[in-house]
């Protein structure tokens, strides 16, 4: 998490005006107390009103609010690209946020920039995009951050059905096809599997943890290494 991230959670966490601790910010912000100490202690020599110290706590009265945002009109138009576009184009899930998204981009804008915003003529369709792949695409997103092992039934490029059990690490989105990066158990390799190929998936009940050369990581290296060697390098 990027120290402005990591900032601003520490003011939504003490918003409310009850008393939080150090080690529980720590906690849910996976960093250490020292970190805390030093985050707070910049927060309140910037004018947020933070009251406490360290080994007691900390707590910030009602009626404090971050100041509006403010976007440059090249941010706008790639804020609103990238909204459209995931709402075109994502999970059911994404799109609802895509457009929750838009709707509080629109709320943070001055009068101007909201004319401006609505004069971004970027549009993106996608009557490709059936209700089943956009499932698909909440269902595998939340089984590749919850890293759960998954059955799928899958008919490759020839037509030809397999089951797979397989590790789901994450998605990737080529232009007009999603496809899946896993772990597969049955060939012990990774595989892509496109979503429009995927007539059945599961859960199989079990979780899986990271393994050296089973991790996206790895499967990047590998992907870096092929196309270094593809160049002659």
């Amino acid at each position: 998490m990027r120290r402005a991230d990591r900032l601003f959670q520490i003011v939504q966490y003490l918003r409310g005006g009850r008393l939080v601790r150090a080690r529980q910010l720590s906690e849910w912000l996976e960093v250490s107390e020292r970190t805390i100490y030093r985050d707070v202690a910049d927060l309140q020599a910037s004018g947020v009103p933070i009251e406490g110290a360290a080994g007691v706590g900390y707590i910030m009265r009602d009626g404090y609010e971050l100041p509006p945002l403010m976007f440059t009109r090249d941010e706008i138009v790639a804020l609103l690209a990238g909204a459209r576009l995931i709402r075109a184009w994502g999970g059911a899930a994404m799109a609802r946020a895509a457009e929750e998204a838009m709707i509080k981009i629109d709320a943070v804008l001055p009068e101007k920039m909201r004319v401006r915003q609505n004069e971004v003529e970027i549009h993106a369709f996608a009557p490709e995009m059936t209700p089943q792949i956009r499932a698909h695409i909440d269902f595998l997103e939340a089984a590749a951050d919850g890293r759960r092992r998954l059955f799928v039934a899958y008919c490759d490029s020839k037509g030809e059905p397999t089951d797979r059990t397989i590790r789901p690490l994450g998605l990737w989105f080529w232009g007009k096809v999603w496809t899946l990066v896993a772990w597969c158990e049955l060939r012990q390799d990774f595989r892509m599997f496109r979503l429009d190929r995927i007539s059945e998936m599961r859960e199989t009940g079990d979780r899986f943890d990271p393994e050296p050369g089973k991790t996206l990581k790895d499967f990047y290296r590998g992907m870096e290494a092929e196309n270094y060697g593809n160049t002659g390098g």
